[in-house]
């Protein structure tokens, strides 16, 4: 019988390690800016498909990070719904394997 490989899925931590020295690398390289501007939309029609991609991903979010739109934590004013932290702990608890 084979044994299992150990190093991947979750847990692979040599490849955390790898990605995180990369990472870094290539944040003191100083292209960062670079890569942003290669980054941009090419025309309207990118990046109107741009912005709808990353509001129906924000539409699906249980919140949304007060930084992102300046506010501090904990104010109870969020226009996106019901606040996570303010949910019964049944439902916002992580589920049993297998049980999604």
């Amino acid at each position: 019988m084979a044994q299992r490989d150990k190093v991947h899925g979750e847990g692979n931590y040599k490849a955390s390690r790898q990605y995180n020295k990369a990472t870094k690398r290539f944040v003191e390289s100083g292209r960062v800016e670079e890569a942003a501007r290669d980054a941009e939309p090419v025309d309207p029609r990118e990046a109107a498909d741009l912005e709808h991609a990353e509001a129906e991903g924000r539409r699906r979010a249980k919140e949304e990070d007060p930084a992102v739109r300046g506010r501090p934590a904990g104010r109870g004013d969020d226009p996106q719904g019901v606040r996570v932290t303010d949910r019964p702990a049944d439902e916002t608890s992580t589920p049993e394997p297998g049980k999604d």
